[in-house]
């Protein structure tokens, strides 16, 4: 049984791709990818719901690990690419953040949900 896992694993490192996808330089960088991916997507949920400390603490893991990606040897580019999506993703929510709780985004909405129309009511027949 270990000549034939060791044959396997011979034939797996043989090719550059397969060698590739079977390392953690791949597998590292593509299962972190779900925290960019949910970063991305609460940029469309209510700024009320930001954490400011948790954003400054994933901004700078982000920055932290996309210098670490280059650091390493050999230089990993799929997971400077992940922290690259999550700086950005939470430099963006870092300014929602700040935007509404310090730069009157707060007092804005409030004045457009005062200043909207109101909707006629429908008539019943």
């Amino acid at each position: 049984m270990a000549a034939v896992v060791k044959a396997l694993n011979a034939k797996i490192r043989s090719n550059p791709v397969t060698d590739y996808l079977c390392s953690t330089h791949f597998w590292g960088p593509a299962s972190n990818f779900g925290i960019p991916i949910a970063a991305v997507l609460d940029t469309q949920k209510s700024p009320e719901l930001i954490s400011g400390q948790m954003t400054g603490a994933l901004t700078i893991y982000a920055f932290t690990f996309m210098r670490y990606s280059l650091a390493v040897t050999p230089k990993n580019y799929l997971l400077f690419a992940c922290h690259f999506v999550n700086a950005g993703a939470q430099l963006t929510q870092g300014y929602r953040y700040l935007d509404w709780h310090y730069w009157g985004g707060k007092e804005k909405a409030v004045n457009k949900a005062l200043t909207a129309p109101v909707a006629a009511a429908p008539v019943a027949k």
